[in-house]
């Protein structure tokens, strides 16, 4: 078990790391361009999701996301215990993935964020994409 909630949390913060590092480094490089960054990011996201996949799926199934750890216990495929455990993981994990990017580029470690990101098509957004996660 300790090697599975490892994984998750390594994998968690490796993918936030990247999500969040390859939207400043886009941000800094596309010159304005929103559409190049957000192609940059995309590009960059799917990349080390494939990579974490490969590397920890064999480990602890590379959930990364508590959404999926909750429907593989409503599946019975996960117990309560690894659930929990598998949320608190990816949670800690996603964290330090921030702070970890936040590092790398030499920003404030906790900052808030200068965009609005809320508002019904952004939460209609989200509420698609979980459940894409959760069909997995």
């Amino acid at each position: 078990m300790q090697r599975r909630l490892a994984s998750e949390a390594l994998g968690s913060l490796l993918l936030s790391a990247a999500v969040i590092g390859s939207g400043i480094m886009a941000e800094r490089l596309s010159a304005g361009n929103s559409a190049v960054a957000l192609l940059a990011n995309t590009a960059a996201t799917v990349g080390m999701l494939a990579v974490l996949i490969r590397l920890l799926g064999p480990v602890s199934g590379a959930h990364f996301n508590p959404v999926v750890s909750l429907v593989l216990l409503l599946k019975r495929s996960l117990t309560w215990r690894e659930a929990v455990g598998y949320s608190l993981a990816q949670v800690a994990g996603c964290c330090l993935g921030v702070l970890l990017a936040h590092a790398m580029f030499e920003l404030p470690l906790l900052q808030t964020s200068h965009h609005v990101r809320t508002g019904v098509g952004q939460w209609l957004a989200e509420v698609v994409a979980t459940s894409g996660l959760g069909m997995s």
